[in-house]
C-alpha cells in the first residue's frame, strides 16, 4: 500500500505492472463515484503486459482521506481533475493513457478538457452527456441524499445487502465477493464528498460544461457504454459521442453500469484495441 499527498489531501494509489514500473507506458484508471479502484484490478492484471497500471482511490472514496474542510468547490468534479494532474506531476509522469468509468469518466473529461497535452489516448466507460430537468434533478438529489445519510454498518453484515445493493447497477452477474466489496466501499466513503459530488454529477452545471468538453477532446477517445445500463444509459453515451469526431463508440451487449465485470472478454477486446491504435470495424 502507498500514499501520496495530492492538494492536502493523502491518496491511496498502487501499480500493476509486469516487471520493473518505469519500462511502459503509464495507463491510469479512475473509478466511479462510491467505488474505489479495487474494480479495476482485473483489467490492469489483464493489461500489465502492455502497460504500468496506476490505480488510485479518489479523495473522500476508497481509501483514499477526505478533504478536511469540504467546501463546495471541492465537491466539484473539476477538482478531482486537478487532484489527477498532481498525482502525475508528484509521480513524474508525463503523456499517458486513462481508463475511467462513471463519475470517473467525467473526472477523465475535465482532465481532457484542461490538460489535454498529458494524455495519448482515453476511454470513458458508462458516461454521457444529457440534458437539464430541474424537477428530476431535485428528485434525484433528495433520493441520493437519502441513500448517502442511511448507511449503517451492519447492512454489510446482512448476507442479501451486496445483491440487492449491485441489483440496479448490473444486467448480468458478477462474483458475489466483488459484490461485497462494493457495498463496502459505499458505507465507507466519505459522507460530505460523496453528497457533494452526487450533486456536480447530476446539475445544471454539468449539463452545460460537458458537453463542452466532449466537443473539445482532442485526442482519440473510446466512449464505451453498456446496453442496458439504468444509471447512464446508452443513448446518453451515443449522444456524446456524436459531438466530436475524435470519440469512436461501442456499446457492449447484454451489460449494465460495469461493462469490464459483466462481461470481460468483450470489454477487454475493445480496450486494447484502441489503446493499441487498431481498428475497432471488425467489432
Amino acid at each position: 500500500m502507498a500514499y501520496v499527498t495530492l492538494n492536502g489531501v493523502d491518496h491511496y494509489y498502487e501499480w500493476i505492472c509486469d516487471g520493473p514500473q518505469g519500462h511502459r507506458p503509464t495507463l491510469v484508471f479512475l473509478h466511479g463515484w462510491g467505488g474505489s479502484a479495487r474494480y479495476w484490478e482485473r483489467t490492469a492484471q489483464v493489461m500489465k503486459q502492455d502497460f504500468d497500471c496506476l490505480l488510485y482511490d479518489l479523495r473522500g472514496f476508497g481509501r483514499s482521506s477526505a478533504a478536511q474542510n469540504m467546501t463546495p468547490d471541492l465537491g466539484e468534479l473539476e477538482s478531482f481533475a486537478d487532484d489527477l494532474e498532481c498525482l502525475l506531476a508528484t509521480l513524474k509522469l508525463d503523456r499517458v493513457f486513462i481508463s475511467a468509468h462513471s463519475m470517473g469518466a467525467s473526472v477523465a473529461l475535465y482532465f481532457l478538457s484542461r490538460y489535454p497535452q498529458q494524455v495519448n489516448r482515453a476511454i470513458l466507460t458508462c458516461n454521457g452527456s444529457f440534458e437539464y430537468d430541474e424537477l428530476a434533478f431535485k428528485a434525484f438529489h433528495q433520493f441520493g441524499g437519502y441513500v448517502v445519510m442511511f448507511r449503517p454498518s451492519w447492512l454489510a453484515r446482512i448476507p442479501l445487502a451486496p445483491q440487492m445493493f449491485m441489483s440496479r447497477f448490473l444486467k448480468g452477474q458478477i462474483p458475489y465477493a466483488d459484490k461485497k466489496v462494493f457495498l463496502n466501499d459505499f458505507l465507507q466513503a466519505d459522507q460530505a464528498t460523496a453528497l457533494g459530488t452526487l450533486k456536480a454529477s447530476v446539475s445544471k452545471h454539468a449539463t452545460e460544461a460537458m458537453p463542452r468538453a466532449f466537443s473539445a477532446i482532442s485526442v482519440p477517445t473510446l466512449l464505451i457504454s453498456g446496453q442496458y445500463d439504468r444509471i447512464t444509459p446508452a443513448e446518453l453515451g451515443r449522444q456524446a459521442a456524436s459531438l466530436n469526431p475524435n470519440i469512436e463508440y461501442f456499446e457492449v451487449p447484454e451489460t449494465g453500469h460495469f461493462p469490464m465485470l459483466e462481461d470481460a472478454t468483450t470489454y477487454l477486446s475493445i480496450f486494447k484495441d484502441f489503446l493499441h491504435g487498431q481498428s475497432l470495424a471488425q467489432h
